[in-house]
């Protein structure tokens, strides 16, 4: 299997956190390799990754945390892809548990639930809101939506690389995506510890993150977002509709003949009906292109840990880098 680190000045843990994952799949026996993609650090990153005995890929420039992810997950010679911070946050120790997990699923992503769990009290109010928003949009319930430890086959992962942003999205895109395009998508329990440095995700992300959600429902499942405001609209127009006939009625003073030649719905009611019929057929239409568009989710075999048949362990690898 190939575990990718992608890594931005994280020069004090990023090493340790190689070896640790070396470690963990050794007393595993599990055939491995360990990518660091090294996403234009200012500081040693690279040297301290290249010291752990981890295979290093250099960005020249900071392009994003999905786009290190990406070019890790294109140079992975395994097809059983994990990935994780490099900060020290996530337990390495569960790396087999989710190797083990993605023998009978598409997507095993480690959901930071246990009582140990360090995420930054600011930062629990958006992140539930947020998990709120994508379970709408999915369907499904989603314990954790964003975690930076995960296991899937990088197969399934392929038919979405035209959509998976360069920033801290990937994760959340990755998750929606397979769980509306029905891939099989399991969790286990993990804790998370106290990162070691500085944060690169700022409050402003959180905006990022909701018009995220909804740019993959409008990709995926269009009519989660369309029907409220079509219904809402329609709603709001037939309760003016009400309104304006029996206030029409009262002005001719009661049911005669003249209501018939009177000005009786008023334009802001046509306008919120039609606007609700209009958003509607919007809709719809988008829905039946997103069906005709999407991947299909294929069966899940009983995977392979090595290498392919045409591609031996100390082969360099001849794809981009990224």
């Amino acid at each position: 299997m190939s575990v990718v680190i992608p890594a931005y000045d994280e020069e004090a843990s990023v090493g340790r956190v190689a070896r640790q994952v070396q470690q963990a799949l050794r007393e595993a026996a599990t055939p491995h390799e360990v990518i660091v993609v090294d996403d234009g650090s200012t500081d040693g990153t690279s040297v301290a990754a290249g010291r752990s005995g981890a295979r290093v890929i250099r960005h020249q420039r900071n392009r994003g945390y999905g786009a290190a992810l990406k070019t890790g997950i294109l140079a992975a010679r395994y097809d059983a892809v994990v990935i994780t911070d490099a900060d020290g946050t996530y337990p390495i120790e569960s790396i087999p548990d989710l190797l083990f997990a993605l023998r009978e699923a598409d997507l095993v992503i480690g959901a930071r639930v246990k009582q140990n769990v360090r995420i930054p009290l600011l930062r629990r109010p958006a992140k539930w809101l947020l998990r709120r928003l994508a379970e709408y949009v999915s369907g499904e319930r989603i314990p954790d939506l964003n975690s930076g430890l995960r296991a899937f086959r990088r197969s399934a992962m392929e038919p979405y690389f035209s959509i998976l942003p360069s920033k801290f999205s990937f994760t959340t895109t990755q998750t929606l995506a397979m769980l509306c395009d029905h891939y099989r998508v399991t969790t286990i329990s993990i804790g998370y510890n106290r990162r070691e440095g500085k944060s690169k995700i700022v409050p402003w992300d959180f905006v990022t993150f909701v018009a995220l959600v909804l740019r993959v429902s409008m990709l995926f499942n269009p009519l989660k977002v369309f029907v409220p405001p079509a219904l809402m609209c329609l709603a709001l127009g037939g309760l003016k509709t009400v309104m304006d006939v029996i206030l029409a009625i009262v002005r001719a003073g009661g049911l005669r003949w003249s209501i018939l030649v009177m000005p009786v719905v008023s334009t802001s009611a046509l306008t919120l009906v039609l606007a609700g019929i209009q958003i509607l057929l919007i809709g719809m239409m988008s829905d039946a292109v997103a069906r005709k568009i999407v991947p299909t989710a294929p069966s899940v075999s009983a995977l392979t840990l090595r290498p392919p048949a045409h591609m031996t362990a100390d082969e360099p690898d001849r794809r981009a880098e990224g």
